[in-house]
């Protein structure tokens, strides 16, 4: 089956441009022009990847990117900001939320479908075997699952890439270019914030587990009991 994306702007040529890209990409695509229209569509059908513009005319993306981490039910959905904003501010926020990606209009399509594919392919995990750290923190791409003293806890698709890439070599300093290398390659046209916006997010998540992760300042992060 093909992989499903939902692309949510309520500009007509902007939804055609990138609906026609994705389908030669061989992805399957839903184009929505108002956040109702798409959240209402999710009744029926679970997109593998959100394609979500921030500024709608019935509702903030942040808004409908907070309503969908808010969710179990879409809480693990990538989703790429489509934003005519610039500011560093707004993107921090939108990754702050749980956004995935950003990409800021104008744009390349061939751009955006590349983004398309580099979330998607951070998203799986799949063959790699499971970690468990400390007696209380286990981490299992099979399942997608992080348990905290056997508690679940709704990880996005990058927050669960870097807990993975920084608990596979524990101990191990990864410098902020090299978690960007890891999770987008040549892809990468990111700020340096991102890794720290996703660290913090990730940190308030774990709870207790949090003390796990460190801040080697001026480097990056390890994982450490």
């Amino acid at each position: 089956m093909a992989t499903l994306i939902a692309v949510v702007d309520d500009e007509p040529d902007i939804l055609h441009l990138v609906n026609l890209h994705l389908k030669k990409a061989s992805f399957e695509v839903r184009g929505f022009l108002d956040a109702h229209s798409f959240l209402n569509s999710l009744k029926g059908e679970i997109p593998d990847l959100i394609i979500l513009d921030l500024m709608l005319p019935d509702k903030n993306g942040l808004d409908v990117c907070r309503l969908l981490r808010s969710d179990n039910n879409f809480s693990k959905i990538p989703i790429i900001m489509l934003t005519a904003k610039g500011l560093e501010s707004d993107k921090v926020l939108g990754l702050e939320l749980g956004a995935d990606d950003y990409v800021t209009k104008p744009f390349s399509p061939k751009e955006l479908v590349a983004r398309v594919k580099a979330v998607l392919r951070r998203s799986s995990l799949a063959g790699e075997s499971a970690i468990t750290i400390g007696d209380r923190l286990v981490i299992d791409p099979e399942k997608y699952k992080v348990l905290i003293d056997d508690s679940p806890v709704e990880l996005t698709a990058v927050e669960f890439k870097i807990l993975y890439l920084l608990a596979s070599s524990m101990g191990k300093v990864f410098t902020r270019e090299t978690i960007l290398d890891h999770l987008w390659g040549n892809e990468k046209a990111v700020l340096d914030r991102t890794v720290d916006v996703h660290i913090k997010n990730l940190r308030d998540k774990l709870g207790p587990a949090k003390a796990f992760i460190k801040n080697i300042r001026g480097v990056g992060y390890k994982l450490e009991v």
